[in-house]
């Protein structure tokens, strides 16, 4: 995922809390969500800087060294311009992005199902 593209803000936004708050009827649920989603967002980022960068190691010194360390910098200050994972994730939960389910309401409307 191109994270870059994404409409999300790159510095803090004061948010309206209704409009969080308007899908789950929960203002903690909403930000349970958007928490869970910042933290599954924050790892795929970590693991594609790490790949990148691991194409750099090297274990042994040589000469084409300072321009290797070019690249590596130019790839850390586009991670470093990104917008935040919680930025992310609440971008992609206001935009209907984002795919959750609380597995004990979906309990109860199963046991209000069967009553009926």
């Amino acid at each position: 995922m191109d994270y870059k593209k994404s409409k999300a803000p790159v510095n803090t936004v004061t948010r309206n809390v209704m409009d969080l708050c308007k899908d789950t009827g929960n203002i903690y649920e909403s930000v349970a969500i958007i928490a869970k989603r910042a933290n599954q967002i924050s790892i795929q980022i970590k693991e594609d800087l790490s790949k990148k960068l691991a194409e750099f190691a090297s274990y042994n010194d040589s000469l084409e060294e300072v321009f290797e360390n070019r690249e590596q910098i130019e790839i850390s200050r586009y991670y470093e311009k990104l917008p935040k994972p919680t930025l992310l994730a609440t971008q992609e939960f206001i935009e209907n992005q984002v795919y959750w389910r609380d597995p004990q309401k979906d309990q109860q409307r199963e046991f209000e199902l069967t009553e009926a």
